[in-house]
């Protein structure tokens, strides 16, 4: 592993634990709402501003993309994506489904990524030169696709329409009969997906922070997206599905996501 992958997963792990500290003091939190059920805190705040600080100083001419404002151009072709605590409604509510996110995006595509849900004890890293690993040890290869009992994560943003919301769920359980699962949190869904919880994932209004960390994880892995990153920038606001070629095949018939 090269020093990057190790640097990355250090500033990921300590910024894992400014977050608990907010997490295990959540009552005495400072929340502000950016929109309908798209919460931010102190605690979204500070994180990013760690993790920004912590690449700028090791990155120097990398840009810098987060959540929460930071915004860097950078010198290098390269991004570093940044979520501080995606799925902050589950943070602010006592759940253990969120996650700090942290993606490199490079020529054109992610490449390399380290998520760490401390309140589950759980960092998953992968990318470039990096088989996909869940604390240090290789993750296990995924089961095989079988459509008697295949299973998705569903995420839909706050912002999109309630109506376009409920057609995905009605594609899903009416037109391809698949079981379903709701995390409220897209990293979240993302690491049932490495850890063969579910198959798959679709994503309705998703940002590109929300997912950069994982993506590359579950590269290697053998899953892929139908994200165009060359029609869809880091500020788009992303309709996509992700999994197996054969998850894929399935939920390719789904027209909310054309």
């Amino acid at each position: 592993m090269n020093n990057q992958h190790l640097r990355v997963k250090a500033i990921a792990a300590e910024a894992g634990q400014i977050a608990l500290r907010h997490f295990r003091d959540a009552s005495a939190l400072e929340v502000d709402s950016k929109g309908p059920l798209d919460l931010v805190t102190a605690a979204d705040r500070e994180v990013e501003g760690f993790i920004c600080a912590e690449l700028s100083r090791a990155f120097p001419q990398d840009g810098i993309f987060g959540e929460e404002g930071s915004t860097i151009k950078g010198t290098s072709g390269r991004t570093w994506v940044i979520d501080p605590i995606d799925g902050t409604f589950n943070f602010v509510r006592g759940s253990q489904h969120w996650g700090v996110s942290i993606g490199l995006f490079e020529q054109g595509r992610p490449v390399f990524g380290v998520v760490n849900a401390p309140a589950c004890g759980e960092i998953f890293a992968g990318g470039n030169d990096l088989p996909a690993e869940l604390n240090g040890k290789p993750l296990q290869p995924l089961p095989a696709f079988r459509r008697d009992h295949a299973a998705i994560g569903i995420g839909i943003h706050p912002k999109i329409p309630a109506d376009r919301g409920i057609a995905i769920f009605n594609e899903v359980i009416a037109d391809l009969k698949l079981a379903y699962r709701v995390t409220g949190s897209s990293v979240t869904s993302l690491i049932d997906i490495a850890k063969g919880s579910v198959d798959g994932y679709v994503g309705l209004g998703i940002p590109s922070w929300d997912i950069l960390g994982m993506l590359p994880c579950l590269e290697q892995l053998g899953v892929r997206t139908t994200i165009d990153w060359q029609k869809s920038g880091l500020d788009s606001d992303l309709a996509f599905a992700c999994g197996s070629g054969a998850m894929l095949d399935v939920l390719g018939r789904m027209t909310q996501l054309r």
